[in-house]
């Protein structure tokens, strides 16, 4: 059964999130709905590139239908089957926008929009104002690692009286994250890709962060709360839920985490 964490504050009206499996989530904020990465399709070998199949161990919690009406898609990027697969596919092509790289949007087109790095969107709120959402860098693996991995990016989401919400997608790098932080200032929310993705690519080296990345992200961030995403429901994810909670919590971070389960959601402020 669902649950639901809830906690109070005077600073923001609340945002949710809803974890649906892998790297998708469906965050609400300032009446509107997002949809990070998404992953529909059931348990499967999918192929991300040539030779380089990817393991989905688990379907997602929630379908299309139960979810509803979503106001616009971000999407990390579209060449990997983990944070794009096939019912995810379909989902792109029906979504009334969705903002994603450069090169994604060229190959998606349709509703597709492209968002280079530090580039803003604003999108009507149906109480009226606007939600602002900033493209920001990110990089899938180690320094080096476009020409094999592509173009990736992750997103801040604000607005008035809306929580600042950090949303990493697929990125391994903490210079990254501090220069994030430099240019935004401290987000309330950070939504951490954090399963420690491991190829073969690069000997092993992780592909997003890892629990103890993430540890170092919350730090570099300051945000009030920590969501990790992308951290099951695929086999090349070294670091699950157990070591992510025990990494977090061990750097004193505990208060801050919120782990979901698939299907679960949190309220926070």
């Amino acid at each position: 059964m669902d649950s639901q964490t809830s906690i109070s504050s005077n600073l923001h009206p609340p945002a949710s999130v809803r974890l649906v499996g892998g790297p998708t989530a469906v965050v609400e904020l300032g009446g509107l709905r997002l949809l990070t990465d998404p992953t529909f399709s059931p348990a499967g070998v999918y192929e991300s590139a040539p030779g380089r199949p990817l393991t989905k161990t688990e379907g997602p919690a929630l379908t299309a239908v139960e979810i509803g009406p979503i106001d616009v898609v971000l999407l990390s990027h579209d060449q990997h089957a983990d944070n794009l697969d096939p019912a995810g596919r379909e989902i792109v092509a029906a979504a009334p926008l969705t903002l994603t790289t450069v090169s994604a949007a060229e190959r998606l087109g349709g509703t597709a929009r492209p968002l280079s790095a530090w580039h803003q969107v604003q999108l009507p709120r149906p109480g009226g104002g606007t939600l602002e959402i900033t493209a920001v860098p990110a990089r899938h693996g180690p320094p080096g690692c476009e020409p094999l991995t592509g173009e990736v990016t992750g997103f801040v989401v604000r607005g008035d009286g809306v929580p600042v919400t950090y949303i990493s997608g697929d990125n391994a790098s903490l210079d990254l994250v501090a220069d994030i932080r430099h240019h935004i200032g401290r987000p309330d929310i950070a939504l951490l890709f954090a399963g420690a993705a491991r190829t073969t690519l690069f000997g092993g080296a992780p592909l997003t962060l890892t629990s103890a990345d993430a540890v170092k992200a919350g730090e570099l961030l300051g945000a009030r709360w920590i969501v990790p995403l992308h951290f099951r429901g695929w086999a090349h994810f070294s670091e699950g839920p157990a070591i992510i909670a025990a990494t977090l919590t061990d750097a004193g971070m505990g208060d801050r985490l919120r782990l979901l389960t698939p299907g679960e959601i949190t309220t926070l402020t």
